[in-house]
């Protein structure tokens, strides 16, 4: 189920009373805000594990060995 369609099951009408899909969603609990780390937010650390897989990937295509140059 989609948001628009839990949105519709709770609040049929919910156009006449709120301008936005999102606005309903969270008046009706369906999305809530979720407090998590600052640093999770750098995008440096939310992407380390994926550049970590490519360089992985370099690595065994190439034989390469070590860090590569930056």
């Amino acid at each position: 189920m989609n948001l628009r369609d839990e949105v519709e099951a709770l609040l049929p009408n919910w156009r006449t009373w709120y301008p936005s899909l999102f606005d309903a969603a969270v008046d009706l609990g369906i999305l809530r805000a979720r407090v998590c780390d600052p640093s999770s937010l750098l995008l440096q650390r939310r992407h380390e594990g994926i550049r970590q897989q490519a360089e992985q990937a370099h690595r065994e295509k190439w034989n390469a060995e070590g860090d590569p140059e930056d």
